[in-house]
């Protein structure tokens, strides 16, 4: 191979190239703990999803919308899900890491900006395989790790919009269930693009909104592998409020959008080893 050849002037070219990614990396509000080192992103540089890391998650009817994957989209750098209305159906969209990047413990974190409506939230979470199986150990079946959820109102219509909610549910959906939560302060997440970490250690998670810790947790603790997750959602009627009369317009017209400028995760250095799994099956 040629490509890192000094004579034909490649190397110069990937050396630029390895620059330019490492700058990526390290770019607006990246702000891991101290100890962590770069183990895995996606920039959403790409024109489209890239399905090495991502799969769209659990399409079909959702709640009270159409989980679609085309309401997924990659543009100027940024992964948007849009949510909107066709023929009086609501559709939304959900991405995760199922399959392709599961792990236990480290630092992940993303940079998104919330263009919410009433009647839908959109999150960025984990989620474990066995969660609730087994009950009564969430240690072994892992749990839901909300990281930011995001909701203009709230049930009873109060304004939520400035907020983030970080949540924590375990032992299963059903009688068993159990969930801890914490609602951030007014920080202005409704404009702009703002900078959401979650560090999980083996005896504690913590939150982090533009740097700042907003919550810390000693209970629950997940010891096994989880994925991530990117989604918008829509239920009426519920805690994120009502849907708007006329629905959310059609996909070109909604002003409806998570969008996402990158997702990271950290390791720990050598010394705290994070156990990780980056599955081999090719892209669907």
């Amino acid at each position: 191979m040629k490509l890192f050849s000094p004579g034909n002037g490649s190397f110069f070219l990937a050396t630029l190239g390895i620059l330019f990614a490492a700058n990526r990396f390290s770019r607006a509000g990246a702000a891991p703990p101290e100890g962590y080192t770069p183990a895995w992103a996606d920039e959403f540089d790409a024109p489209s999803l890239d399905t090495n890391k991502w799969i769209h998650w659990q399409p079909g009817p959702r709640r009270d919308a159409v989980n679609a994957p085309g309401a997924v989209s990659l543009t100027n750098g940024c992964l948007t899900i849009t949510s909107y209305t066709k023929a009086d159906r609501h559709f939304t969209g959900m991405i995760s890491t199922q399959g392709r990047f599961e792990l236990v413990h480290g630092y992940w974190e993303a940079r998104i900006r919330f263009d919410d409506s009433p009647g839908m939230w959109s999150a960025f979470w984990l989620q474990s395989p066995t969660m609730g199986r087994p009950v009564g150990d969430p240690a072994k079946a892992g749990i839901e790790i909300d990281i930011c959820e995001h909701r203009v109102v709230g049930k009873t219509g109060e304004n939520l919009a400035p907020k983030v909610q970080h949540t924590l549910h375990w032992d299963g959906y059903g009688e068993s269930h159990k969930s801890k939560a914490q609602l951030t302060p007014e920080m202005k997440l409704d404009s702009g693009f703002h900078v959401y970490g979650f560090e999980w250690t083996d005896s504690a998670y913590r939150f982090y909104v533009d740097g700042k810790l907003t919550w810390t947790v000693t209970e629950a603790i997940s010891h096994t592998n989880e994925f991530a997750i990117l989604s918008s959602e829509i239920k009426d009627r519920d805690w994120a409020g009502r849907i708007p009369a006329g629905g959310y317009g059609d996909r070109s017209a909604s002003k409806t959008k998570m969008v996402v400028d990158y997702v990271r995760y950290y390791s720990r250095s050598s010394g705290h080893q994070t156990r990780c799994e980056v599955s081999a099956r090719p892209p669907e």
